[in-house]
């Protein structure tokens, strides 16, 4: 398959959906958020505890993040639900990326239930609109894909992982983008994958991001190369971090590195990228939607179900067992590898296909299921 069919934006990006967003600039502002899509079908909204100000530490990541998933090329239009007027600035940057935005603030209308009901017909009007948009031709070079995995077993790195890189390559060799994130889960594969960079300088800056890592966590007393994988890792068989490692790092197929992203920050042009951002299977996925995936492929081998609310979500599992036990969770079976129902490259073709097909319309489980996880990440220092 090498036809894709989006939606075409305004400011030149491609959707492969069309969602009408509703996004709380505060976590007090959820609620609101929350009552305006359940009243509005076409409508979904995401909720958050970030409950800072300007000052904040925190507060030029949050804002770049919460309007990076807004300006999403997913996303036809969204209403900003704000506190007060301040929470302006939120909507006003979406706004500034291209994306149709509108804005309603709890204060302005007496508190949240005048402030849905004032905000209801703009919800509908916005959901009507984003209905009368239709597909049309895309470029292969419009699309951008997350890379992540969840639940590593001792497989990961034998059957979905190097699959999925194989996908990758495919993509990136067809014009298109992919992101590989989990800065902590690359703690031992930075070598190899500074040695495929496209510059020494953007070899130096792989390197770089996992060590202000490392030293990051050092700063909290924990050593994560003398680190045992997680408990979940160490159940499914992995030994080490390193082993750990070069499993996650396979996802990013062999394509170069063009460069090294911050959290929720798009990349500038197309290729394989790697982004900084938590281990956290949630976090990770808000970043890379936030910088402009379309679509994440995520593999697994323990089952995690994780989704978007406006991304569509591929799941992998790594070994049949967790396929046939998540039954309707999990789209695609790398164990078929194990057994010889596929080998690597007939599986990684595969997962391109699929999703090509799923970029065209095709729902993933994740999607059927309903998730629609949200999370904002910690700072360390």
């Amino acid at each position: 398959m090498s036809d894709l069919l989006g939606y075409r934006r305004a400011n030149e990006t491609w959707g492969v959906r069309n969602h009408v967003l509703v996004m709380p600039a505060q976590a007090a502002a959820s609620t609101a958020a929350e009552q305006l899509a359940a009243a509005i079908p076409g409508a979904v909204a995401v909720t958050h505890q970030w409950d800072g100000d300007r000052d904040d530490r925190d507060a030029l990541l949050v804002q770049r993040t919460l309007a990076g998933f807004c300006a999403n090329p997913n996303v036809a239009s969204v209403l900003i639900v704000g506190i007060t007027d301040t929470d302006r600035a939120l909507a006003e940057n979406v706004a500034s990326r291209g994306c149709e935005t509108e804005f309603v603030a709890l204060a302005d209308h007496g508190g949240t239930l005048r402030a849905v009901d004032a905000a209801r017909p703009i919800v509908a009007s916005l959901v009507t609109n984003a209905r009368r948009l239709r597909r049309e031709p895309m470029p292969i070079s419009a699309l951008v894909l997350g890379l992540e995995c969840g639940g590593s077993d001792a497989l990961s790195g034998i059957t979905a992982n190097p699959a999925l890189g194989i996908a990758s390559d495919l993509l990136v060799a067809g014009g298109g983008t992919s992101i590989l994130a989990e800065v902590p889960e690359l703690v031992g594969a930075e070598t190899l994958l500074a040695a495929r960079a496209v510059t020494p300088e953007v070899g130096r800056r792989v390197i770089a991001v996992v060590h202000q890592f490392e030293q990051a966590v050092r700063a909290l007393g924990v050593d994560v190369r003398g680190a045992q994988p997680a408990p979940g890792n160490i159940e499914g068989g992995l030994s080490t971090i390193e082993e750990k490692a070069l499993g996650a790092a396979k996802k990013g197929g062999e394509a170069p590195v063009a460069g090294v992203l911050e959290y929720a920050q798009a990349p500038p042009a197309t290729g394989l990228y790697i982004m900084d951002t938590p281990g956290h299977d949630i976090e990770q996925m808000v970043a890379m939607v936030a910088g402009g995936c379309q679509l994440v492929a995520f593999t697994t081998g323990r089952g995690t179900p994780t989704g978007s609310a406006i991304a569509p979500c591929l799941k992998i599992a790594t070994n049949s067992t967790v396929f046939e036990r998540m039954d309707g969770d999990i789209d695609l079976d790398a164990g078929a590898i194990l057994d010889g129902r596929e080998t690597v490259q007939s599986m990684g073709q595969r997962i391109y296909d699929t999703i090509l097909t799923v970029a065209t319309g095709t729902l993933t489980s994740s999607e059927r299921r309903g998730h629609r996880e949200f999370a904002l990440p910690p700072q360390l220092n």
